[in-house]
């Protein structure tokens, strides 16, 4: 299956370890989700085949489906080339490819604020190790006696820096509003929990468990705005509710195979990452496809 690992048009405005973002015009962007994949803040030497036409397509459906809670970027997906051609002046004949098509979107340009919003609704990941070894999360307290996996009492904001390389660091929430302001700060929680607790409560009878995410913010003419990806498998922890069972690590609709065949492998997590099997890199496309058609209720368009 034909994957895309590298973009090749004109005016690149930013390249980041998934997607790549282009300059429209003074207020425009054209982002284009890859089917590179990272785990560990690396980039791996495969694609992973309908990777990043999931990332797209899903990200534009929760953008519509939560634009009654907080502004966001999208302008609109790019599913005929021929629409981008009217960025381009009469004298060129470039022509946009066709592998834009489902992978890409038109968005507003914002200005990011440099913080990554992350919520937990359960005891995973970085969080439960972090529990195991002092009983907090981020540094806040929790009742003793939790599992791994376990709902927590209630969802965590645990915002993080946003590392241009390297890996993100935890930061406390009054770091946070030293960084963007108390008011934005107070904002950026508020809308960060309800965004979470929606998605969570339209994927459960989906039978997906949105165990954590998170989220990116900029300023759009001075409003708060959701930027980037949104509750993809990328940004998320999907796990599949109908075999959840809090005690253990779950099976999940994202990139867990990769992180768990990396871990086994015994890489340092520094750069060069191995290559993955091809078992590998096929599981985690049934993984994305099937998080997508539970969560979206259709399968992922040809």
């Amino acid at each position: 299956m034909t994957t895309l690992a590298q973009t090749d048009l004109p005016n690149l405005f930013y390249r980041g370890k998934v997607r790549d973002t282009f300059l429209m015009d003074e207020r425009t962007l054209l982002v284009v989700a890859t089917d590179r994949i990272s785990a560990f803040d690396v980039v791996l030497p495969n694609a992973i085949p309908d990777k990043g036409r999931v990332l797209n397509l899903l990200s534009a459906f929760w953008f519509q489906k939560t634009a009654h809670i907080v502004p966001n970027h999208l302008l609109e997906v790019v599913d005929d080339v021929r629409l981008l051609q009217r960025f381009r002046s009469t004298d060129t004949c470039f022509v946009y490819p066709r592998y834009l098509e489902g992978r890409s979107m038109l968005v507003k340009m914002a200005q990011r604020l440099d913080v990554e919003c992350v919520v937990r609704g359960y005891l995973a990941g970085s969080a439960w190790t972090e529990y195991r070894r002092s009983g907090t999360v981020s540094g806040q307290r929790l009742p003793e006696g939790l599992v791994e996996s376990q709902r927590l009492p209630q969802p965590l904001f645990t915002p993080t820096t946003k590392a241009e390389a390297g890996h993100d660091q935890p930061i406390t929430f009054d770091q946070m509003a030293g960084t963007v302001g108390l008011d934005q700060a107070q904002a950026i929680r508020e809308v960060t929990l309800a965004l979470y607790q929606y998605a969570h409560d339209h994927a459960l009878p989906r039978q997906v468990i949105i165990a954590d995410t998170k989220f990116e913010f900029g300023l759009v003419d001075g409003q708060l705005t959701v930027i980037d990806e949104m509750l993809t498998p990328d940004s998320s922890r999907f796990w599949d509710a109908g075999r959840y069972a809090p005690g253990a690590s779950q099976p999940s609709f994202d990139k867990q195979p990769v992180r768990d065949w990396l871990v086994a492998s015994g890489w340092s997590q520094e750069p060069p990452a191995p290559d993955l099997p091809a078992d590998v890199v096929a599981q985690t496309t049934t993984r994305y496809r099937e998080g997508y058609r539970r969560l979206t209720g259709q399968g992922l368009p040809r």
